[in-house]
């Protein structure tokens, strides 16, 4: 019978970062009565918390999963761009050049700080940053996740140096995972061409031919 690998859930990071300080895993994180709830035990409701608060560390810097550029929205009827509530990032399009307009995030919705308003008569293309469930986020990067919060864990639950520094060292190579799963993700070029345009990148293979 073949063993299926599945990418990580919320439950094993969980159990993931209690292995790294040494602490027995749990079968859920759901209150089955009259099964005890597991987040009633404080170790295990500070390991979930800081598991959300990396996760949300993380997809802050923006990666290419969670970024979208120059996405096109319309205003409601009452001329309001409403912010969702996991958007990290919401902010119009080549803000740096055009600077007729320059929003911020106030009482849920955008407002114009130049023009000092959250009203807003037309359509403007976005750059957003959003911030996905943990389940959604793609393995190297929830690997990194996962480390990062293993060593935060260990810093503030467990009085032992060289652990600290075992797991930094684990930190540190989950990161760069982490950074090679997004280079080659996003397809970055030098030369910044923007989005829908086609270009050859140089392929070192073609020397040969010459």
């Amino acid at each position: 019978m073949a063993i299926q690998i599945s990418t990580d859930t919320e439950l094993s990071a969980v159990n993931s970062i209690l292995g790294s300080i040494g602490q027995a895993p749990i079968t859920s994180l759901n209150h089955n009565p009259p099964d005890p709830d597991p987040l009633a035990n404080p170790e295990i409701s500070f390991v979930k918390n800081l598991l959300d608060e990396v996760s949300k560390d993380v997809q802050t810097i923006g990666w290419t999963f969670n970024s979208e550029y120059k996405v096109k929205k319309s205003p409601d009827a009452q001329g309001n761009y409403v912010v969702p509530s996991n958007a990290i990032l919401y902010d119009i399009s080549n803000g740096q050049i055009d600077r007729s307009t320059n929003v911020v995030k106030r009482d849920g919705k955008l407002f114009d700080t130049i023009n000092q308003t959250d009203v807003f008569s037309g359509e403007y293309y976005f750059d957003i940053v959003t911030l996905y469930p943990f389940q959604d986020v793609p393995p190297a990067i929830q690997r990194y996740i996962i480390a990062r919060a293993s060593m935060r864990a260990a810093t503030q639950l467990v009085s032992n140096a060289d652990l600290v520094k075992l797991l930094q060292v684990e930190e540190e190579q989950a990161r760069a995972n982490a950074m090679e799963f997004e280079t080659q993700q996003g397809d970055h070029n030098f030369m910044g061409f923007d989005q829908q345009t086609n270009y050859r990148a140089y392929q070192p293979y073609k020397a040969l031919i010459r």
